[in-house]
């Protein structure tokens, strides 16, 4: 049994200990720190619990496997975001639970090591009612190595998220190498065009969303027409209305599109999925 730890902002859990960020000891060899070589989920944890746990561990589980990872079991992961949670004092939380390769040699390839994973708590970022964004001049490359996997390779979200602050809006679209629309820097996206509610496929590049997957069984649940086709990036600008989906978001309205507003900030598709998801996060911790 772990030694308790006084309720902190900076209290971890790294390979089954709970530890002071300052006690915690990283290689400088960590292939995750080198080469990117890693996966992560992000959790909402209300009471503590991680809403929605089950879903992204399956992805966690995904995800490591594309990379050659083990990861611990699902419920010594559950327990680390509980134990993380309680040890920082947090009630609600964001939880990020992270998988690297571990010690390796100076290059890409792998080492003999085992695996770091280290999970992490933070308060929740406030959210804005709408939101404001910008498409931005990088595709994502919908035949990569790395579709549809959650890695900390995340250098193009960096730099996407830093251009759409540069130009006022908190979240960054792109687009695909064949021009159509895929997803934001941590957000998938739908659109309502001509009165009819879309999302772009997964074939279209986009990480495979845990509140997007939520988001689509309720449309099914709630009769809510949803087609998910592509459509082209540039005609963002000139939709009825549009909405983000991410774990730290939930649903989220867009009202404008490179400075531009959209015809409508909400909507009658909207309003009904933003108050299923409510019921769903109310009742329903791990759907």
């Amino acid at each position: 049994m772990d030694t308790p730890i006084s309720p902190s902002n900076e209290t971890v859990w790294v390979n089954g200990s709970l530890l002071h960020e300052g006690d915690v000891q990283i290689s400088p060899f960590d292939h995750g720190l080198l080469t990117g070589d890693g996966v992560f989920e992000t959790m909402v944890a209300h009471g503590k619990i991680p809403f929605a746990f089950t879903r992204h561990y399956r992805r966690l589980e995904r995800s490591a496997a594309c990379f050659g990872l083990s990861i611990p079991d699902a419920e010594t992961l559950h327990r680390a975001c509980r134990d993380v949670a309680g040890a920082n004092g947090l009630d609600s939380a964001r939880i990020r639970v992270t998988v690297t390769g571990g010690r390796a040699p100076l290059g890409s390839e792998k080492g003999n090591s085992t695996e770091t994973v280290i999970v992490a708590s933070g308060e929740l970022p406030h959210q804005p009612e709408v939101t404001q964004v910008v498409t931005v001049p990088y595709a994502r490359n919908e035949h990569g190595a790395l579709v549809g996997l959650k890695t900390t390779s995340y250098g193009e979200n960096v730099v996407a998220l830093a251009y759409a602050k540069e130009n006022g809006a908190r979240e960054a679209i792109f687009g695909n190498v064949n021009g159509d629309l895929c997803e934001g820097t941590g957000s998938n996206i739908f659109i309502v065009k001509n009165g009819e509610l879309i999302t772009p496929p997964l074939t279209a590049g986009c990480l495979p969303g845990v509140t997007r997957a939520l988001v689509v069984d309720l449309c099914l649940a709630a009769n809510v027409k949803l087609q998910q086709i592509d459509t082209p990036l540039n005609g963002l600008t000139e939709v009825d209305s549009a909405f983000l989906t991410s774990t730290l978001r939930g649903v989220q309205p867009i009202a404008s599109v490179n400075g531009e507003q959209l015809k409508e900030v909400g909507g009658e598709a909207l309003d009904k999925i933003q108050a299923a998801f409510g019921e769903l996060c109310k009742n329903h911790p791990d759907p």
